[in-house]
């Protein structure tokens, strides 16, 4: 694995696959517990297993406290912080729901975890510019690599070619994404989609279906990966 930026350093947390039984990547879960225990629940996931969450445990979805105290107080479970934690933490939104501590244990979230060869990030990464160059800001809300172009073509992980093995979340599919070098598992749980999770031993994906209409959001912001060169 390669040397993290300065800034990202310090919020950087590396895992041992080889303390777990089993190990599980999860999608953006947006503030819905139900999904997320029965996505769970679904995986038979135990104390011994790891889950760690590609970050926006938070907003959109109906109970954000819940997912928060769900993954905050299980010793197995851990999340990179996502751009929508940070809005939180910068003032730019707010949830009169979360206490003063579930906001103090938001901050205290890394920004990339290594899980043995595999990184985990909210956003992405830039395959033009190596690891060491990436910000904080990057890693989290990298998606387009057209200038300005949040949902143009090409997305990086069209064009990335590894390594490290990056799973992302923040770009919502209308299936995972499943490269060679990228696993996105944003498949839009709030808004209506499913949430995702990536088995690291067997290399295969369980999803669930969210149970309420969800969010409203435009077509045009959830990528088709058919459709993808």
């Amino acid at each position: 694995m390669g040397r993290f930026h300065p800034e990202v350093e310090p919020h950087h947390l590396d895992i041992d696959p080889a303390d777990y039984e089993n190990a599980y990547v999860v999608g953006d879960v947006h503030g819905c517990p139900e999904p997320l225990d029965r996505l769970l629940s679904t995986l038979g996931v135990t104390d011994d297993d790891l889950v760690a969450f590609v970050g926006d445990l938070v907003r959109k979805g109906p109970d954000s406290a819940s997912v928060v105290e769900r993954v905050r107080n299980a010793d197995n479970m851990f999340s990179v912080r996502g751009n929508n934690e940070e809005k939180l933490l910068r003032g730019e939104k707010s949830l009169d729901a979360l206490s003063d501590d579930q906001l103090k244990w938001i901050k205290s979230l890394p920004v990339a975890i290594t899980v043995g060869e595999n990184l985990i990030v909210h956003g992405g990464v830039d395959p033009r510019r190596p690891l060491d160059e990436h910000t904080i800001n990057d890693l989290q809300n990298t998606r387009s690599l057209v200038p300005g172009g949040s949902y143009d073509q090409p997305y990086w992980y069209e064009e990335y070619a590894g390594p490290p093995r990056v799973f992302f979340g923040h770009t919502v599919l209308e299936d995972p994404v499943r490269t060679e070098w990228a696993v996105g598992l944003d498949t839009g749980c709030v808004y209506g989609g499913t949430l995702t999770a990536y088995d690291l031993h067997a290399e295969t994906v369980t999803a669930v279906p969210a149970l309420r209409g969800g969010v409203e959001r435009s077509d045009a912001k959830i990528v088709d990966v058919a459709e993808l060169r």
